[in-house]
C-alpha cells in the first residue's frame, strides 16, 4: 500500500524544477507510505513520478519505486496489492517468458506482465486492489488505471498545460499549477450524497478515475486522451443473469464458502503483521471466521465500543472473538476521544466527506495500527448480498406504496404534511396506551413527513435516489449550483434487472460503495499508515454473488441469507442474529451538547453569507429545528459542517 503522485507538463523540457515539485507533492502523502520514498523524472518529456511506500510485500530495496521494467521501456508507480501475483509469475514462466526476477514484490510482477501482455490483458489478469501510473518511454504515453471495484483512489486533472495525478487531492494541491477553484455543482452533489461522487471532485477541472477504468494520454497535447473500461459492473450483472447459479441452498453455501475462503487465503499474503476489524456483525464475523480457519495462530481482531446505549456492538464482537479464539483487542471510546478526531477530518479526507462513521473507522484503524500493518474488513457484503434495510423496504414499503395511484398517494402525502412534526409526536404520546408496543414510534413526526416524501415518488429509481439523498434539494441550498447527472440519475448507466431490490444493490455497488464506504475506509486507515483489504470485493466473489438469485440473498424478511448460512457453520446463530446497527455515533445528541458551540460558529448566518457558497436561510432553519429537538437533522447538518470545516482548513492553503 502506498501513495503515488506525479505530473506531466506538456510542451517540453521540465528543467531542474521537476524533482523538487514531485518531492513536494509526494511529501503530502507520507502517511500513506512512511517506509520509503522515491522520485523519477523524464526531464525531456517534462514528466515526474513519485511514490511513498508502505512496505508490505518484499521489504527489501528490490521493492523500491518508481520501478523500471527489466527492458527499461516502462516506469511505474503503484499503489495497492496484486493478490495473485505469484500465480502470474508461474503463468509467465509457463508461456516461456524468462524473467530475471530482482525480488518478490507484486510491482515487479505487474511490470513483467505489462511487458509481456500489454495493459488491458494485464489488468484483466490481475486480482487485487490498485491504482497505478505507467510511463511508456518509447511511445511517450502515460497510462493511469484503477481497480475494478474502486478500492484504491486515483485523482487527475489538467491545470493549464500540466496534467496532475495522485492518490489524494492534497498531493495535487502541492503543485504550483494547481487552481483550487471550488466546483459549486460538485458541492450540490456533496449535499445530496454526503460525498462527492465520481468522476467529480470538489475542484473545477479535477476528477476521480472511475473504478475499472484506464486513462491513456498521448504525446501530442491534452486532447490526445482516451478513457475506457476494462471491466464493468453492469456487464457482470448481465453475465450473472445469463448464467445464474441453479444449485441447492447447501450447494450455494458450499460454493460461496469456497470462493470467499479462496479470496481470504490470497489476502493473507503479507511480510508484516496482519489482523482484521471485527464488529460482531455478519460481514466482519464471516471474514474473521474464514481467516481463523486458515490460520495456524490466533488472528488479531480489533473492535471499538461506545458507552452510549444503542451504539455499542463491542460486546457482540467479543462474544464472536471468544468463540473463534482470536487474539482480540477492544477499546471503549469516550465522547472526548471521538470528538478529538473532528478537527483532523478535513485534512484526512482532503475534500468534503460527511459519513459520520468516518470517526469510529479512524479510531479502529488507529487501534489496529498499534500492532498490525494490514487489516482485513467485511465491507461489500451489504451491496452484494442484500444487507441494507432499504432492500427489504423495496419489497415491502415501496411494494405497497406503488399499488396506490399516484394521485391518491399525493393526496395522502398532503394530509401527512398538513400536520406538523410536533403535532404528530404529541398525538403518538397520547395514543401509546392504546397501541401495541411495536407501534410506539420515536420521533413519529419525523417518520410521518419522511413517508409523505416517499408517497409522492413516481418510480422505484426515484425511491432509491430519495433514500440516498441527504438534502433533497441541494440546488436550493448551494448558491449558483446546477446539480450534475450521476450514475443514479442517468438511465443509460443503469443495469438491467427484473427486481427493484436487485437494481438498488447494483446501483449501490457502483455509487455508495466506491464513493462513500471505500473512501472512508481508505482515508481513515491510510491516515494511520494501515493497509486495509476487502476480501468480498475480489472480483471473482463479486461475479459469483451476481450469479446468485435474489432468494438466496433476501429470504424470510432477512438480508444476506446465504452469507448467514456460511457464518452459521463457524459461529452459533444466537451470537450474531440481531438487528443491524451499522457504525453509528450519537451525533444528534452531540450537536445539541458538546459540539454545539463548534457547530454554531461554522453555521453563523453572517459567515455563511460572506463565504457565498450557501443560502443561510434553509441551513439556519434546519439548525434551529434540530436544537429544539423537534426534528433530527444530524445528517443534513453534518454535511454542511464538514464542508465548512474543510473550507476553513483549505482556504488559502497551498
Amino acid at each position: 500500500m502506498c501513495g503515488i503522485t506525479g505530473f506531466w507538463r506538456m510542451g517540453g523540457d521540465g528543467g531542474d524544477g521537476l524533482r523538487g515539485q514531485a518531492e513536494a507533492m509526494s511529501a503530502r502523502l507520507r502517511h500513506r507510505g512512511p517506509d520509503d520514498c522515491g522520485v523519477w523524472c523524464d526531464e525531456r518529456a517534462g514528466l515526474a513520478l513519485a511514490q511513498q511506500r508502505l512496505s508490505v510485500l518484499d521489504l527489501s530495496a528490490a521493492g523500491h519505486q518508481p520501478m523500471h521494467s527489466a527492458c527499461g521501456r516502462y516506469v511505474v508507480v503503484f499503489n495497492g496489492e496484486i493478490y495473485n501475483h505469484v500465480d502470474l509469475r508461474h503463468r509467465l514462466a509457463g508461456e516461456g517468458e524468462a524473467v530475471a526476477w530482482r525480488g518478490h514484490s507484486d510491482t515487479e510482477t505487474l511490470l513483467a506482465c505489462l511487458v509481456a501482455w500489454g495493459v488491458e490483458e494485464t489488468l484483466r489478469s490481475c486480482v487485487g486492489m490498485f491504482a497505478f501510473a505507467l510511463w511508456d518511454r518509447q511511445r511517450r504515453e502515460l497510462t493511469l488505471a484503477r481497480d475494478r471495484m474502486g478500492e484504491k483512489p486515483l485523482y487527475y486533472g489538467w491545470q493549464g498545460d500540466t496534467l496532475l495525478f495522485g492518490s489524494e487531492l492534497k498531493a495535487l494541491r502541492a503543485h504550483p499549477a494547481f487552481n483550487a477553484a471550488i466546483d459549486r455543482n460538485a458541492l450540490a452533489l456533496f449535499l445530496r450524497h454526503d460525498c462527492v461522487p465520481a468522476p467529480h471532485t470538489i475542484y473545477n477541472g479535477i476528477y476521480k478515475l472511475r473504478p475499472g477504468y484506464l486513462l491513456r494520454i498521448g504525446p501530442k497535447d491534452r486532447r490526445d486522451t482516451q478513457q475506457w473500461s476494462y471491466w464493468r459492473y453492469n456487464d457482470a450483472v448481465a453475465s450473472g443473469y445469463a448464467s445464474p447459479f441453479d444449485g441447492t441452498d447447501t450447494e450455494a453455501a458450499d460454493a460461496l464458502e469456497k470462493q470467499l475462503g479462496d479470496s481470504i487465503s490470497t489476502q493473507l499474503l503479507s511480510d508484516v503483521p496482519l489482523g482484521a476489524f471485527l464488529s460482531g456483525g455478519i460481514d466482519s464475523s464471516t471474514v474473521v471466521a474464514l481467516m481463523q480457519a486458515r490460520s495456524h495462530r490466533a488472528v488479531k481482531t480489533f473492535t471499538i465500543g461506545f458507552a452510549e446505549s444503542g451504539y455499542d456492538e463491542a460486546m457482540h464482537a467479543r462474544a464472536v472473538a471468544d468463540h473463534l479464539g482470536t487474539d482480540h483487542t477492544e477499546l471503549y471510546v469516550r465522547p472526548d476521544d471521538a470528538l478529538s478526531v473532528i478537527p483532523s477530518l478535513p485534512s484526512i479526507f482532503c475534500e468534503p466527506f460527511a459519513d459520520s462513521s468516518q470517526i469510529p473507522t479512524f479510531l479502529i484503524s488507529q487501534l489496529a495500527r498499534r500492532t498490525v500493518t494490514v487489516a482485513l474488513s467485511g465491507d461489500g457484503g451489504d451491496e452484494l448480498f442484500g444487507g441494507y434495510n432499504r432492500y427489504l423496504a423495496a419489497r415491502t414499503t415501496w411494494g405497497r406504496v406503488q399499488r396506490l395511484p399516484l394521485s391518491s398517494r399525493r393526496a395522502l402525502a398532503g394530509v401527512l404534511r398538513a400536520v406538523t412534526p410536533e403535532a404528530w409526536d404529541h398525538m403518538m404520546e397520547r395514543a401509546k396506551p392504546l397501541l401495541p408496543r411495536r407501534w410506539h414510534l420515536a420521533m413519529a413526526g419525523d417518520k410521518a413527513h419522511k413517508l409523505s416524501e416517499v408517497l409522492t415518488l413516481s418510480s422505484g429509481q426515484a425511491y432509491l435516489l430519495s433514500l440516498a439523498s441527504c438534502w433533497k434539494n441541494p440546488e436550493g441550498v448551494v448558491a449558483g449550483a446546477s446539480e450534475p447527472i450521476t450514475v443514479l440519475t442517468d438511465p443509460t448507466s443503469w443495469p438491467r434487472t427484473d427486481d427493484l431490490a436487485q437494481w438498488m444493490m447494483a446501483m449501490d455497488a457502483q455509487s455508495y460503495l466506491p464513493d462513500d464506504i471505500l473512501v472512508k475506509v481508505d482515508r481513515s486507515a491510510m491516515a494511520n499508515s494501515l493497509e486495509t483489504r476487502v476480501p468480498m470485493l475480489d472480483h471473482r466473489v463479486v461475479e459469483f454473488a451476481l450469479r446468485m438469485p435474489l432468494h438466496l440473498k433476501i429470504r424470510d424478511g432477512q438480508g444476506k441469507w446465504i452469507l448467514r448460512q456460511v457464518l452459521h457453520r463457524y459461529v452459533p446463530r444466537e451470537l450474531i442474529e440481531r438487528p443491524k446497527m451499522g457504525f453509528a455515533l450519537p451525533m444528534d445528541h452531540w450537536l445539541r451538547g458538546p459540539l454545539r458551540e463548534w457547530a454554531e460558529a461554522l453555521l453563523d448566518e453572517r459567515r455563511l453569507r460572506d463565504e457565498g457558497y450557501f443560502d443561510p436561510v434553509p441551513i439556519r432553519k434546519t439548525w434551529e429545528e434540530h436544537l429544539s429537538g423537534r426534528r433530527n437533522w444530524q445528517r443534513q447538518l453534518w454535511t454542511v459542517l464538514m464542508f465548512q470545516g474543510w473550507l476553513e482548513e483549505n482556504q488559502g492553503a497551498s
